[in-house]
């Protein structure tokens, strides 16, 4: 009975598998606009990085919650920038389709500081949280991208960690055996962890959550990614480079997404460091607990098994579109 249910479930994986995404642009998702309200071409991840670190925000329905990460996050840049004039930034805001005012209430950050340090992607429609953040990636003009939420719940300066731990991976793996052959192949991620937070969410959570929790990060070790006890937090580092290659690979736009990118990294045996950042839980969280949590625990099966098939695939030569 249960092989014949896994053949079942690997042929339906395999079956609605979509081919390698490409990012698909509507035409007014090409363009930003300036302080003057006028459009101009956004840039490519494959343009040579002009800024030390870009950010990039999925926003979706966040005109409440936005100002205050987009201050405290802005208030950081400015006074490191001060303190250090060689570094360089840019924010970049994804509305992820909001039916609220969240665009509106990016764009006066983009006049308060310039359209060089802040700028704002409104997507026509919804994409989900990975396809958002896949779009600001791939607009970004950093060495370095930072994925930081609209809620505001890891606290910015922590940013600090991420980049020590980015750098105690060095030296970086330059996969010159391959076909790139490029000197900028350097990869690495530091993900933001919430994992020693563990103890404390327990008791402030129902059982049933917590029951639900332990069976995803079950999921995630015996399905996906190993080593990392924490895939979900959405403070993440990448160097530019990983960035490019991981999500040129990337198949999932929802909440799973993060799980897919890990377990794409260590395809491409990319160096990986977990470090523990400050949390705090946030009301207004778009996560409906047991329909989503259902809904990641069939994305990250289906993960697997279309992997697994070879429905999707991961080749350490290919070259990026």
């Amino acid at each position: 009975m249960v092989p014949w249910l896994l053949t079942k479930i690997s042929f339906v994986a395999f079956i609605t598998a979509t081919e390698m995404p490409q990012l698909h642009r509507h035409e007014e998702e090409k363009f930003f606009l300036n302080v003057r309200g006028q459009r101009e071409a956004l840039p490519s991840i494959q343009d040579s990085p002009t800024k030390q670190l870009s950010v990039v925000v999925p926003s979706y329905n966040e005109e409440k919650r936005l100002p205050v990460m987009m201050d405290e996050a802005l208030g950081y840049l400015e006074d490191r920038q001060k303190q250090d004039p060689t570094f360089t930034y840019e924010v970049i805001i994804v509305d992820d389709g909001s039916k609220d005012q969240t665009s509106k209430v990016a764009f006066k950050y983009c006049q308060k500081y310039g359209s060089d340090k802040v700028r704002v992607i409104t997507l026509v429609k919804n994409r989900g949280k990975g396809g958002a953040i896949r779009m600001g990636v791939f607009s970004s003009r950093g060495k370095k991208i930072l994925m930081a939420d609209a809620d505001g719940a890891t606290k910015f300066p922590d940013i600090e960690k991420l980049e020590k731990g980015l750098n105690d991976l060095q030296p970086w793996p330059l996969h010159s055996q391959s076909l790139w052959m490029d000197v900028q192949d350097q990869m690495a991620i530091a993900c933001g962890s919430r994992a020693h937070l563990e103890k404390e969410s327990i008791a402030q959570r129902s059982y049933f959550r917590t029951l639900l929790m332990y069976g995803f990060h079950f999921l995630v070790w015996f399905l996906c990614v190993k080593g990392i006890r924490d895939t979900q937090c959405g403070f993440k580092l990448l160097t530019r480079e990983a960035a490019s290659r991981t999500f040129s690979s990337l198949h999932i736009e929802r909440w799973a997404f993060d799980v897919e990118l890990l377990y794409i990294a260590q395809f491409f045996k990319i160096p990986i460091a977990e470090i523990a950042v400050n949390w705090t839980e946030i009301e207004g969280s778009k996560l409906v607990p047991f329909w989503s949590w259902l809904q990641m625990g069939k994305d990250l099966l289906f993960i697997r098994l279309r992997y697994l098939t070879g429905a999707w695939r991961l080749e350490q030569t290919r070259k990026m579109n």
